[in-house]
């Protein structure tokens, strides 16, 4: 059995090996019940992406004993991976862009953008 934040530190490093871009994590804990921790990332193209959530999902296999759930390939413009207590989404940077994950997942950790954008 794998410890969560280590789960968490192999998905990272992972993504880091495969040239992932702008990943990010945020924490789940005492949030939501659906995991720990969310990792966002992008790839250049679907391609990249269905490379990145085929090794991620590889990688999860042989540490943990089990495969992660793994949606949206073999289109690869959104896949999702699912390791239980780490959810991790990779897109394409439109997609990304437009889905917006972070913007929806952040609680109030982030600072009010809104506001910021209305002062000028």
């Amino acid at each position: 059995m794998i410890d969560v934040e280590d789960l968490h530190r192999l998905v990272l490093q992972s993504l880091d090996d495969d040239q992932a871009v702008e990943v990010i994590s945020i924490p789940l804990a005492g949030k939501s019940s659906i995991a720990d921790h969310m990792v966002i990332a992008s790839g250049r193209s679907t391609r990249q992406v269905a490379s990145m959530a085929t090794k991620l999902a590889q990688r999860i296999k042989d540490r943990v004993g089990r495969s992660p759930r793994l949606e949206g390939l073999p289109a690869a413009d959104w896949v999702l991976i699912d390791a239980d207590d780490v959810i991790v989404h990779l897109f394409r940077p439109e997609v990304r862009s437009f889905y917006n994950l972070e913007r929806m997942w952040a609680f109030g950790d982030e600072p009010n953008l809104g506001a910021t954008a209305q002062r000028g």
